[in-house]
């Protein structure tokens, strides 16, 4: 009888209940609450269930599952050195077409215009305390690029990760909701109205230019910024240059798929209840939200300024695309327009800011990093 006894004490004193703690009840109900969002709601899910999942998984305690020789702790390794975010950007790269950007390349501005929510978050971020670093991780959120705000953060401030990752994505995924009030703010019914002209027909010869003298420009003006924008415009060579399709449907799948699911579990396996559950977390939250909301209403104000500028041609709510959500920001300027006007069209005319945002984006990380490294 004492054999059995001390088996189940032993059972008992192993198992996870002996080291749950309140903190670890805490984020297993975040990890569910994601995990809703994004099954039960549609909201980023291909980002969000790895990422829930992950948090499940490391706050299930006496697991080891993210110790040394654990399993998340191998995973991890690819987010730690920068490997994923950069082999995500080569997908997007496969995925985007840059024929609006090109057709109409004032649009870049727009793109340029919608990172003013990193700065404002930037200083933000140190007057509530933050270090420049971790203001500079935190404020990249406004871009609304999850793979840039992992990239930075595990370079400038690692410690921040798991929340700085989490404000990305669920901004990211709230663009349908937050950026109409904004837009309406900033701009008139007549605005929202307006009709642009159709884009120009974009060669071939100019789509296969294009990654190459990005890259090219970019190394040389900013170097920092070549590992994101880089390997971008290298997935975008692979699609446009017409002689590697195996390569480019590789990069926008199985390559993309696959780090994708790497990426969102060891991004979840950094949200363990001692290191996120802070009054940082809900500062960086809190500040994700004011990044995201100028960034959107930096971008109408600039496209008020440019429709001033063509005459009226130019229908200011473009700008609001100019954010990294690549097409979701450019839908929603879509969305939005046709229940002004049903007949008009702006969703090409949106997705040139809309992509010219993913480049805006990497490069406000490659100035953050040459000035703060």
């Amino acid at each position: 009888m004492d054999v059995y006894v001390q088996a189940i004490g032993k059972i008992l004193t192993s198992s996870g209940f002996a080291g749950l703690t309140m903190g670890h009840i805490l984020m297993l109900l975040v990890a569910l609450v994601m995990l809703y969002l994004a099954i039960g709601k549609g909201f980023e899910p291909l980002l969000l269930v790895p990422i829930g999942f992950g948090c499940l998984l490391v706050n299930l305690p006496l697991s080891g599952i993210m110790d040394d020789g654990g399993f998340l702790r191998y995973i991890f390794y690819g987010t730690e050195h920068e490997i994923y975010p950069v082999i995500i950007f080569m997908g997007i790269g496969a995925m985007t077409d840059f024929a609006p950007l090109l057709a109409n390349p004032v649009t870049f501005l727009l793109g340029a215009a919608a990172q003013f929510g990193v700065f404002i978050a930037l200083f933000g971020a140190m007057l509530m305390g933050f270090s420049v670093k971790e203001a500079a991780s935190i404020a990249i959120i406004g871009g609304a690029d999850g793979p840039t705000s992992i990239y930075l953060t595990m370079k400038m401030a690692p410690q921040i990760l798991g929340a700085v990752a989490v404000a990305a994505y669920s901004y990211m995924s709230l663009v349908p909701l937050i950026q109409p009030p904004v837009i309406k703010m900033f701009t008139t019914k007549a605005d929202r109205a307006i009709r642009m002209d159709t884009l120009r027909p974009v060669s071939k010869l100019e789509r296969i230019l294009f990654p190459i003298v990005t890259t090219a420009a970019a190394g040389l003006i900013l170097p920092m910024s070549v590992p994101l924008i880089g390997i971008l415009m290298f997935g975008n060579l692979l699609r446009e240059c017409g002689v590697t399709d195996r390569l480019n449907l590789a990069a926008q799948n199985e390559i993309l798929n696959t780090t994708t699911i790497f990426l969102g579990l060891s991004v979840g396996a950094t949200m363990n209840a001692e290191h996120f559950l802070t009054a940082a977390t809900l500062k960086i939250i809190l500040l994700g939200l004011v990044a995201f909301v100028f960034s959107t209403a930096g971008g109408v104000m600039f496209g008020q300024l440019l429709k001033k500028l063509s005459g009226g041609k130019i229908n200011p709510m473009i700008g609001a695309a100019g954010v990294s959500a690549v097409p979701m920001a450019a839908r929603v300027v879509q969305r939005v327009c046709q229940k002004e006007n049903p007949g008009n069209f702006l969703l090409m005319h949106a997705m040139g800011p809309n992509v010219a945002g993913v480049i805006g984006t990497a490069v406000a990380a490659g100035v953050m990093l040459t000035l703060l490294s």
